[in-house]
């Protein structure tokens, strides 16, 4: 969204807090006016806080890569309170004074043109929200944004009054779209008829679909290479471990060999606005993680639909939606019927810490060790088994218990000698299940070749599995 903004405004106003100077939003603000070339004008908020430094803050800017004019650079800053009104007249001065030195100027006449800001679905319909970049758009136009087209119907003003005509520079709210709702950054025209407008949509969606077919058909060969090299690796493997036996044909439709079992989460996102959408899709963007895939099945605009349900219920996924008005009661009987989870959202980082908590679900559990006794070897005995002598550790449980059931180890100074089961375990000559504090034993290892040391370390642990929690974690969340 910021990109969107850096590249349709002529003169970008970067508001930064006193208090705290610039932050890494503001520098993400500061790289995409310096990409878009866009000038820029800081206004210092906030100035009538106690703790407000406008000397420390401008110095803050200079670490983003913005001189200001104090600094002996060429950018205006103005320090400004909007709580209470300081300085604002100040602020438009700034941006009267840039807009000249600019010359922003831009003709009326002819066809318009423009950008489309936002979009979303209205219980009147489809509207976006665009910026007149030239030509006057009025009411009756024909216009094409991308692959959507319609004639306006209305059109109003940022203090949502109905406006008849909107010139140059003027952010419009646009209704009167007829096939589907624009994309947000999408450039849009005015055309001379409905004909040409449907002309021009069906020239650019079988453009994309070119385009889309052949990305298809390059991953369907990439697919193939894929398979072909797995089934001959498969093979390989086969005949090196002695299978001389002529293998039977594979093909596409047989699974590769076995079931997929990695961890994966499929989501459905539907959200209010292109805008909301496409800061989601920035964010799940910086997903990186191996452990658990996480797939976006389908994405966009407007309420739950049947196909969207439809999807989430083949893939075991989840649909989630943000800022949507409540679920109509025949998308949720779909949904119950098919059993298909919704998670609803207004607030966008509890969407994401919901996404994180659904991907930390399905990661597998982490064996973690839990020491409950430890023992110290006082001697070793060989006692006879059979026809041989079975070495026998003559113990003193130091702390905790020793537990039969459980998993040992033994240290011989900082060396790990052994790693495993008991065989036997006895307080003077009865076999015991456990042995308490400063109490002795004697220990038979399942491992009978290992040999006891006075002095030797004994742990009992017992191994329990523990959730893990994903460590993705987006910049700002």
């Amino acid at each position: 969204m910021r990109a969107r903004g850096a590249n349709v405004t002529d003169i970008i106003v970067l508001v930064v807090a006193a208090e705290d100077g610039a932050m890494q939003q503001t520098k993400e603000s500061a790289d995409l006016a310096h990409e878009s070339g866009t000038p820029i004008i800081v206004a210092i908020n906030k100035i009538d806080k106690p703790d407000a430094d406008i000397k420390k803050c401008e110095e803050s800017l200079i670490s983003i890569g913005i001189q200001p004019e104090s600094m002996g650079g060429d950018v205006q800053v103005v320090p400004i309170s909007a709580l209470k009104g300081t300085n604002i007249s100040l602020l438009v001065e700034s941006l009267v004074t840039q807009a000249e030195l600019l010359e922003l100027k831009e003709t009326v006449k002819g066809k318009s043109e423009g950008t489309v800001i936002e979009s979303e679905v209205r219980p009147e319909g489809k509207v976006a929200t665009c910026i007149i970049r030239r030509g006057t758009l009025k009411r009756g136009c024909v216009i094409v944004a991308d692959t959507a087209w319609g004639k306006v119907r209305n059109m109003f003003n940022s203090q949502g009054s109905p406006v008849t005509k909107a010139l140059p520079g003027t952010p419009v709210q646009v209704t009167g779209w007829r096939n589907r709702i624009p994309p947000a950054g999408a450039e849009f025209l005015e055309v001379d008829s409905e004909k040409r407008a449907k002309e021009v949509v069906s020239f650019r969606e079988d453009k994309y679909q070119k385009i889309k077919d052949e990305k298809a058909l390059k991953e369907i060969e990439q697919k193939r290479e894929e398979h072909l090299q797995h089934y001959q690796e498969y093979r390989e493997k086969k005949l090196e471990l002695g299978f001389r036996r002529k293998m039977r044909r594979t093909t596409p439709l047989e699974k590769q060999f076995k079931e997929d079992t990695h961890p994966r989460l499929c989501i459905v996102l539907k959200g209010d606005v292109d805008g909301s959408v496409d800061a989601i899709l920035n964010i799940l963007d910086s997903y990186q993680s191996e452990e658990c895939s996480l797939e976006l099945l389908n994405f966009g605009v407007g309420s739950i639909t049947p196909n969207d349900i439809d999807l989430a219920k083949s893939f075991n996924g989840i649909i989630y939606t943000f800022n949507l008005p409540n679920i109509t009661a025949d998308v949720k009987y779909l949904l119950n019927e098919n059993k298909v989870p919704v998670h609803q959202h207004n607030i966008i980082y509890r969407l994401i810490e919901d996404l994180q908590d659904e991907i930390s679900k399905r990661l597998p559990p982490l064996p973690v060790e839990e020491i409950i006794g430890e023992a110290v070897v006082n001697e070793e005995f060989l006692v006879s088994e059979g026809k041989s002598k079975v070495p026998v550790a003559g113990c003193r449980c130091l702390s905790g218990f020793l537990k039969k059931s459980e998993l040992f180890r033994v240290i011989r100074s900082t060396d790990t000698i052994f790693d495993g089961e008991l065989e036997s375990l006895k307080h003077v000559k009865k076999e015991v299940e456990t042995i308490k504090k400063d109490v002795d034993c004697g220990l038979m290892l399942k491992e009978k070749s290992i040999r006891f040391h006075p002095g030797d370390k004994i742990l009992c642990y017992h191994l329990k599995m523990v959730n893990r929690r994903t460590d993705w974690n987006p910049t700002g969340f």
